[in-house]
C-alpha cells in the first residue's frame, strides 16, 4: 500500500497506526471528478465541495490520516487509480460487476435510483411510474414491466446522459432502439442541452437531478419515472480503490460503517440530496 508521505522517514518508523493498517502521519488521496453536483463539484475559488468532499473527509479522520482530495476526468479516473496516481476514489461510482473486474470497493456509502430530468410543459412530464420504486435484482419483472410503461412516450425522443456510467449503459441496454440517445462528457454539460432545447430529457441518478432542480433555471423541469435500483444500476456507491490494497479497503469499511451507524451519512445526505440515501442492509 502506498500513500504520499507527509512526514520524514524518521517520524513515519514511529508513526502511530490505526488497526496496524494506515499510519497517522500519512496522507490519502483521494480522487473526484469536481462537476457531478450535489455529490462533489468546483464550487468558488476553485474549491472542491458535495457531499462526498464532506464525508471524505469526515472517513479520514475516522482513520487518523489526512486527506488531500483532487479533481480527476471521469473517463480517466479509474486507469488514474490503476497507475497509482491517487489511492482511492470518491467519485459517485457505483459498485458493479463490470468495474469489480478491474478494481475493488469499500462500501457502499450511498444508495440512490434513477431518474429522468424533463421540462414540465413537455409530454414526457406525464411519464408513468413516477414515485414507483423498483429494484432490478429483487424485483425484475416488475421493474421491467415499468420501464416498458415509459417507452411510447420515449419514442423518437433525444435523452442526455453522462459517457460512461451506469446510466449510459441502462439507457443502451433498455431505450436503444426506442429513443436517440446523446452522451456527454459531464452532467454538466447534457443539462445544458436540456436548458436549450437540443435534447428532450436527461436520464442520470437522481440525487443529482435534485440538485440541477435547485438551480433558478431549471425552476420549470421536474424529476419524473420510476425509481429504478439494484441490477446493473449496480450495489450503491462506494470508494474505488486498487484491488491489492486490501488493508485501506478494510480501513475504509470500518469508516464506511461508523459513519452509518452514528448517522453522519444520513446527516451529509439529507443537507446535500435532500433525502436519505443511507444504504440499507
Amino acid at each position: 500500500m502506498k500513500f504520499v508521505k507527509t512526514v520524514s522517514l524518521a517520524l513515519v518508523g514511529t508513526a502511530l497506526a490505526l488497526g496496524g493498517a494506515v499510519a497517522q502521519e500519512k496522507t490519502v488521496k483521494i480522487a473526484t471528478e469536481g462537476a457531478y453536483a450535489p455529490w462533489n463539484f468546483t464550487g468558488a475559488g476553485g474549491k472542491l465541495e458535495g457531499f462526498e468532499i464532506d464525508l471524505a473527509n469526515d472517513l479520514c479522520a475516522r482513520m487518523k490520516v489526512k486527506c488531500e482530495i483532487v479533481a480527476q476526468d471521469w473517463d480517466g479516473i479509474i486507469p488514474a487509480l490503476n497507475a497509482k496516481k491517487y489511492d482511492a476514489i470518491m467519485a459517485g461510482m457505483s459498485i458493479t460487476d463490470e468495474r469489480k473486474k478491474v478494481i475493488d470497493f469499500a462500501g457502499p456509502y450511498a444508495n440512490s435510483p434513477n431518474g429522468y430530468l424533463v421540462a414540465k410543459n413537455s409530454d414526457l412530464a406525464k411519464m408513468p411510474g413516477t414515485g414507483e420504486a423498483y429494484n432490478l435484482t429483487s424485483q425484475q419483472a416488475q421493474a421491467e414491466k415499468a420501464i416498458e410503461a415509459t417507452k411510447p412516450l420515449l419514442k423518437g425522443k433525444t435523452i442526455g446522459v453522462q459517457g460512461s456510467t451506469i446510466h449510459s449503459n441502462f439507457a443502451d441496454k433498455y431505450l436503444k432502439g426506442t429513443a436517440e440517445i446523446r452522451e456527454y462528457k459531464t452532467t454538466e454539460a447534457h443539462d445544458l442541452d436540456l436548458a436549450a432545447g437540443r435534447i428532450d430529457a436527461v436520464l442520470a441518478d437522481a440525487t443529482a437531478i435534485i440538485g440541477t432542480l435547485e438551480k433558478p433555471e431549471f425552476k420549470d423541469y421536474a424529476l419524473v419515472g420510476p425509481s429504478i435500483t439494484g441490477g446493473m444500476l449496480g450495489a450503491g456507491v462506494g470508494v474505488g480503490l486498487r484491488k491489492d490494497d486490501a488493508e485501506l479497503k478494510k480501513a475504509f469499511n470500518e469508516a464506511i460503517q461508523g459513519a452509518i451507524k452514528d448517522g453522519t451519512v444520513q446527516k451529509l445526505s439529507m443537507k446535500w440530496f435532500k433525502i436519505d440515501t443511507t444504504p440499507r442492509s
